[in-house]
C-alpha cells in the first residue's frame, strides 16, 4: 500500500508506512548475517551460525532491533519520495518491533515539511535565448586536429624545441635514467616544470633541470640531453585527406559533418543553459524563498562535494581557500545561497509537476536504470531497498516538468533581456552573488 499522509498543524505531516513481509524478512536475514559475523559462539565459525542458535544466543529483540534500525531509514526515504513531501528536519519515528518476520509491519514518521510554493504563470515568463552559431575557427580547429592525427614527423632544422614538437631525449638522475625517450611536448606526459625547461633546448644541448620535491626533500637535479626534434607536417586539406581519415569522399562532406556535430554540441549546451535560466526566472517570478534544515543539509552536501573534488586532485578545502583567497565564511555563504536556490527550484518544479499531472511509471524508471547499468537487475533491487528507486522516479518527473515549462516560456533575444536589466528597479540596489541552480538532468 502507498504511504498514508496525514496533514498536521504547523506545516507537519504524519506518514504511515506499511512494510511488506518480504522486506521485513530480508531485513532480519541481513541483520542476522551481520550479527553472525560479529558474535563469537563456541563451535561455530563467524558467519556460519544457524539462525536458531543465533537467536538463542543474542535474543530475538536484539535481532529485530538491528533489522529495523538498519533498514528503516531506507523505508522512510522511499516513503518520502513516493509521497513527494519535503522534510524540513529529521523525523520522529514511532513503532513497535515486529512480532515475526513473515507478516507486514507498520511504522509512523512525523516530520515538519516545507510548504508548497505557488507557481507563477510560466507562459508569461521571458527568458533570453540565442540560436547557437558555429564559429568558423571551431570548424578549422577540428579539421586541424584530424590532420594532426595523420601528420608526418619531419626533423625541425635550425631551431629549438617548442610545444607540439615530438622530441627524443635522454634522462639521467642519480644512478638511474632513460635513453631515447620519445614524447610530444604539450601532451601532459611530463611534469610541467620539466616540460617547461625542455622547451627551448636545441639538438645536442644538455641541461640540468631542478625538480621541486614535496615537503622538506631536497630538489633532485635531472640531466636532460636533447637528441632529436621533430615537427608535424600536416597533410593538405583536400579530398584525399577526407578519404584517408574519415568515411567521406570529399573535404566538403567532411567539413559539413564537422560543422553539424559542432552545431549539435553547441545546441545541447545552449538548451541546458536555457533550462537553467528558465528555472532561475521562474523561481524569481514565483517569489520562492527557502531556509531551514533542508537548506543546511544541502549546504553541507555542496561543501562535501567541493572537498571531494579537491581531495581527488591532491588538495583540500584549505588549499582551495588559500588559492582562491576567499574567506571560509564567504564560501559557506555562497554555498548556502546555491543550496537555497536548488531547493527552491525543486519545490517549484514539484508544484508544477503536480499542477501538470505528470507521472512516471515503473516501466519508465526500470528503463532508466537498465540504460545506465549493465547489471540492472541487481542495481534495481538495491535502489528499491535504499529508496533511490523513488528518488529516480521523482527526478524524472521534475525533468519532464522543466521540459514542459521551458517549451512554453517566452523566448526573447539576449540583447532585449540585457536592455531590460539596465532599467533601474529597487531590487537592483541589492548586491547579488552568482548562483548555480540545480536542474533535473543537469
Amino acid at each position: 500500500m502507498p504511504p498514508l499522509v496525514e496533514e498536521l498543524p504547523d506545516n507537519k505531516v504524519r506518514l504511515t508506512v506499511d512494510v511488506p513481509s518480504a522486506d521485513v524478512h530480508h531485513a532480519v536475514e541481513h541483520a542476522a548475517s551481520d550479527l553472525a559475523e560479529s558474535v563469537k559462539i563456541p563451535g561455530f565459525r563467524k558467519g556460519k551460525v544457524p539462525m536458531p542458535v543465533l537467536v538463542s544466543r543474542i535474543g530475538k529483540e536484539r535481532l529485530y532491533t538491528e533489522a529495523i534500525e538498519s533498514h528503516i531509514a531506507g523505508w522512510y526515504g522511499s516513503a518520502v519520495a513516493r509521497t513527494r513531501i519535503r522534510p524540513a528536519e529529521q523525523p520522529e519515528l514511532d513503532y513497535e518491533l515486529p512480532a515475526t518476520d513473515d507478516q507486514d509491519w507498520r511504522f509512523t514518521a512525523t516530520v515538519s515539511v516545507l510548504p508548497k510554493p505557488v507557481v507563477a504563470d510560466w507562459k508569461q515568463v521571458q527568458v533570453p535565448y540565442a540560436e547557437p552559431e558555429v564559429p568558423e575557427d571551431y570548424v578549422e580547429h577540428e579539421l586541424n586536429v584530424l590532420r594532426s592525427t595523420i601528420a608526418e614527423l619531419s626533423p625541425a632544422e635550425g631551431r629549438p624545441a617548442k610545444q607540439g614538437d615530438t622530441v627524443v631525449i635522454d634522462f639521467a638522475a642519480g644512478d638511474g635514467g632513460q635513453r631515447d625517450y620519445v614524447v610530444e611536448l604539450g601532451s601532459g606526459r611530463l611534469l610541467p616544470e620539466l616540460e617547461e625547461q625542455i622547451a627551448g633546448m636545441s639538438v645536442g644541448e644538455t641541461k640540468d633541470v631542478e625538480l621541486d620535491r614535496p615537503g622538506d626533500e631536497e630538489s633532485a637535479p635531472v640531466q636532460v640531453t636533447m637528441k632529436e626534434i621533430k615537427e608535424k607536417v600536416l597533410p593538405p586539406l583536400d579530398d584525399e585527406l577526407a578519404r584517408s581519415a574519415s568515411e567521406f569522399d570529399t573535404v566538403d562532406e567532411l567539413r559539413a559533418d564537422v560543422e553539424q556535430r559542432l552545431r549539435e554540441q553547441l545546441e545541447a549546451e545552449a538548451d541546458e543553459a536555457f533550462r537553467r535560466a528558465t528555472l532561475d526566472r521562474l523561481v524569481e517570478a514565483s517569489n520562492v524563498s527557502v531556509s531551514g534544515p533542508l537548506v543546511d543539509a544541502r549546504t553541507r552536501t555542496l561543501l562535501r562535494e567541493l572537498d571531494n573534488v579537491m581531495r581527488r586532485s591532491g588538495g583540500s578545502l584549505d588549499t582551495y581557500l588559500q588559492l582562491s583567497g576567499e574567506p571560509a565564511e564567504a564560501l559557506i555563504a555562497r554555498l548556502r545561497e546555491q543550496a537555497a536556490a536548488s531547493v527552491a527550484g525543486e519545490l517549484l518544479l514539484e508544484a508544477a509537476a503536480d499542477q501538470l499531472g505528470i507521472e512516471v511509471t515503473d516501466e519508465e524508471v526500470d528503463a532508466a536504470f537498465t540504460e545506465r547499468f549493465e547489471d540492472a537487475e541487481a542495481v534495481l533491487a538495491q535502489a528499491r531497498e535504499a529508496g533511490a528507486y523513488e528518488s529516480e522516479r521523482e527526478a524524472m518527473r521534475l525533468a519532464r516538468a522543466l521540459d514542459r515549462i521551458a517549451a512554453e516560456v517566452k523566448r526573447i533575444p539576449p540583447e532585449q533581456a540585457e536592455a531590460r536589466e539596465q532599467i533601474w528597479t529597487p531590487d537592483k540596489e541589492k548586491p547579488k552573488t552568482e548562483t548555480k541552480l540545480w536542474t533535473p538532468g543537469s
